[in-house]
This record gives structure tokens, sequence and C-alpha cells, in this order.
């Protein structure tokens, strides 16, 4: 099993012969070393530590050792500009959201990755799902790149911040206060090296009121503030990928003119904040998905029914008239392997994939037994309170056990099971990949995306130690 260290003096010494420190920068000594162990030991340090001034220094030194690298974040927007102008198509991006194992998860992902040349991937979080897992930004970004290098990664690496969501009733009492949570969020994971931020003020729509831009219009209004705001953060001279949301997942179907009052809205009011400003890349959409699927009694997930031809009318629009990339399927990961084509034959932007990795992973037949149960019972101990009162108990467990990949964070990732769970995640990614038509896109990323070279200040407590090691 990996270390984790419990001061900065040990993780050096740990590191020694691997990773030297020397005026503020960092040296790769053995970079095969660093692959095979040294980056596994700085990914559980940075996880799983509890001294503050050693999580952050392994966080830096994972900074900095994907850096020199060359294996760095970057930002997905000029590609989907090319792919506005009409200059690449035929393709729909995988967003997926990883909620446990994230280092392995991610180096598998990597791993995949190159074996069918893709380089269009993203890998995102949630902003609530940072909550359940126990993963802040930069604790998600520090996992993600170290399993990227562990991969032997070399290349931009999509850091997405995924549904910036705004909390209706939280607004309704206090719009401010739920405007500033966000803004934070924004600012937390801009810092945290993330250049791709969806914000999905979507749960802002009110479809009573008459005209669709009335309707819209705090939506736009919202999106319009954040979307200035994060402009304004970009420091790097890296144009990060901000996306939108005109209809909440699992709400009714979206149509052309919401789409339209929407944008228009949108780039009205960025004008008023931000003139000149660079707008959205793209715009989710609903088509009749939910978050999760549509779980039944016995807690299998149902069918659903999928309307592609909205990504096929509104990703014209949205290409033709606004500039945009096209439209994004949010709730798709639980769909049966047969639909995932139509979303690329519709030419969909891009896909988020989540719970259906979720549910791979609690049910691999090499999932510990006893481990189920364990999870099982701290959802009825602790989450009793999201019970509906129409829900079996096989309901309340598959809608709740996501809550526990928190609290059980450090069992995930030392699964002795893990190399059969990961092998079957890694067939599913490669399918997807297949399915999606990105195999073979490397070469069309590299045109388009070009990663610039970002340091981090070196820890205080790294300097300190440096001297002395």
């Amino acid at each position: 099993m990996p270390n984790v260290e419990g001061s900065v003096r040990d993780l050096l010494s740990r590191l020694s012969g691997i990773v030297h420190v020397h005026e503020g920068a960092i040296e790769i000594v053995d970079p095969a070393r660093l692959r095979a162990d040294g980056i596994r030991d700085l990914a559980w340090t940075a996880a799983f530590g509890e001294n503050p001034a050693t999580v952050e220094v392994a966080q830096w030194i994972v900074w900095e050792a994907a850096q020199a690298l060359g294996v760095r974040s970057a930002s997905i927007h000029d590609l989907y500009m090319a792919r506005a102008r009409g200059e690449v198509s035929g393709f729909t991006v995988p967003a997926i959201n990883i909620r446990a194992q994230t280092f392995d998860m991610a180096r598998i992902t990597y791993e995949t990755a190159t074996t069918f040349d893709v380089g269009a991937v993203i890998l995102e979080l949630a902003r609530s799902e940072q909550t359940y897992t126990f993963q802040r930004p930069i604790d998600y970004s520090t996992a993600v790149l170290a399993g990227a290098i562990a991969a032997r990664w070399r290349g931009p690496v999509f850091l997405q911040g995924d549904h910036y969501q705004f909390n209706a009733k939280k607004y309704a009492t206090d719009p401010e206060s739920m405007t500033e949570e966000i803004r934070r969020a924004c600012r937390l994971a801009i810092d945290a090296g993330y250049r791709n931020i969806d914000i999905d003020a979507s749960t802002l729509v009110d479809l009573s009121l008459p005209t669709d831009d009335e309707q819209q219009r705090a939506n736009y209004e919202r999106t319009a503030e954040l979307v200035a705001l994060i402009r304004a953060l970009e420091t790097d001279g890296v144009t990060i990928s901000v996306g939108g949301e005109i209809g909440e997942v699992g709400k009714e179907n979206s149509n052309e003119a919401e789409l339209r009052a929407y944008l228009d809205g949108l780039n009205r009011e960025l004008a008023r904040h931000a003139p000149g400003a660079i707008g959205i890349s793209k715009v989710s959409v609903q088509t009749g998905t939910s978050h999760g699927g549509m779980v039944l009694p016995d807690g299998t997930v149902g069918m659903v029914a999928v309307d592609f031809s909205i990504h096929e009318r509104l990703g014209a629009v949205a290409r033709r008239d606004y500039g945009l990339a096209g439209t994004v399927q949010h709730g798709a990961s639980t769909l049966p392997d047969e639909m995932f084509h139509h979303f690329r034959d519709v030419e969909t932007a891009e896909i988020h994939l989540a719970t259906g990795f979720q549910n791979a992973l609690y049910e691999h037949p090499e999932f510990p037994a006893g481990l189920h149960e364990q999870i099982h019972g701290w959802c009825f101990a602790n989450a009793l309170d999201e019970r509906k009162s129409d829900q079996t108990d096989q309901q309340f467990v598959y809608t709740t056990r996501k809550k526990a990949i928190g609290p059980f964070k450090r069992e995930l990732w030392d699964l002795e099971t893990n190399d059969a769970i990961l092998a079957s995640q890694a067939k599913k990614i490669g399918f997807l990949f297949h399915e999606l038509g990105v195999v073979s896109s490397r070469a069309m990323v590299d045109r388009y995306v070009h990663p610039v070279e970002w340091h981090r200040p070196l820890p205080a407590a790294l300097a300190e130690a440096v001297p002395a090691a």
C-alpha cells in the first residue's frame, strides 16, 4: 500500500532520489520511480495526510511534477470554438465525474486514452460532489494529475467544475449570499487549476412566467455575471471554457425559444458587465434524462426516453447563430450501451457521465461484501432524512449510497480487489471512447489546445525543510 507521510521531512526522505527541490523549482531525478511508486505516496499523502503542511507540500510537488512532465491542466475552449466554426465534427466529448478512487480512475482513464489515441476527454467533479466525496477542487486536481502522471500521460488534462449550481430555495431567500457561494466556488476551482467550469443557474428558471425571456432572465443574468468574474480571474492567458444550462436535468425538455431567450439575454448582460468579454462555449439542455437514472422499486435503473432530436436541432442553432460548440447532455451514464452512439450522430458536443461509474464500482462482483454491508448500514444511520415515503429499501440505498463515498474514501482507495474492478471500468471507458467518436482524437486536440506551463509558489513549509534536507 502507498505511504501516507506525517511530516514534510518524512515526505522528502521518501522521495529522495526521485525528485529534488532546489531554488523553488522541482527536478525529476528518476521519472520511472516517480510514476511507479513516488506518485502514489504523494497522492495518498495529499488525500489522507493529517498534517496540513505536509498535505500542501504533497499537492505542490504533484502540480510541479506535472508541469515538468508535460501533464498540464488545459481549457477545451479553443477546440470547442473550432467545432463552432465547423472545422471539426462527428464526436461527443465524454466528461467523466470521478466520485471515488480518483487517483486510480484518472490513471486508467489516461491509460485507456493512450491505448485508443484519445485526446478529447474531460475529468470533472460537480460542486455537490465535492461535499459528499470529501474532495475540494485542490484535492481533485491533485489526484487527477497524479493519476495522469502514473499513466505516463503527456498532454492536456481537462479538469472541469461541473454543475456550479444555484440552490433555488436559498436564492429565493437571499440571492446575494447564494450567488457569492458560486463566486467563491469559481475562485477555488481556478486556484486549484481548473480551466473548465459549468455554471448552472437553470434552477432559477420560472416556467410560470408569461414569456421565454422572463422565464430565463434570472438564469442568464446570473450566468453572465459569473462569466464576467471568470474572465477577470484569467491570469495565465488561458481562456477558460465556460458552459451554461437552460433546462434543469429531470425537468421539462428544452426547446429553441428557451435557447434563444437564454443566449440572447446572456450576450446582452455579458456586454453590460464586461464589454468585449468572451462568452460561453456550450449549453446544457434537457432531453428526458435524470441524474442517477430512473430507479425502480428493486433498486435497478429503468429505461428512459431520450429525445435526440433536441440535440440535433438546438445544437445546430447554437453553432450557426451563436458560435457555440453545441449542446451538452447530462444524466446519461446509466443509459443502455446501444444509445451512446446516437449522441455522436446528432453532434452533441459533450456528455456527462457519473452515476454509471459509481454503480460499476458498488455492484462489481469483486466489491467486498463486508464493505457493502457497512455502506448500506451507513445510509440507514446517516441519510434517513432523505428517504421519500414511497421508496423501497433498495431505492433508498441506491439514491443515497453516493453520500458514503466520502466517509469510506480511504477504504475505496485501498480495495484489495481494485485490479479487477478497474479493469471493468477501463473496458467501459474504452467502449464509450469508441461510441462517442473520440478514438484517434489526440491529433485534433493537439492542433487546437496548447496548455501553458504555470507554476505555484513554493509552500513555506517546504522552503523551511529543503535547506535542512
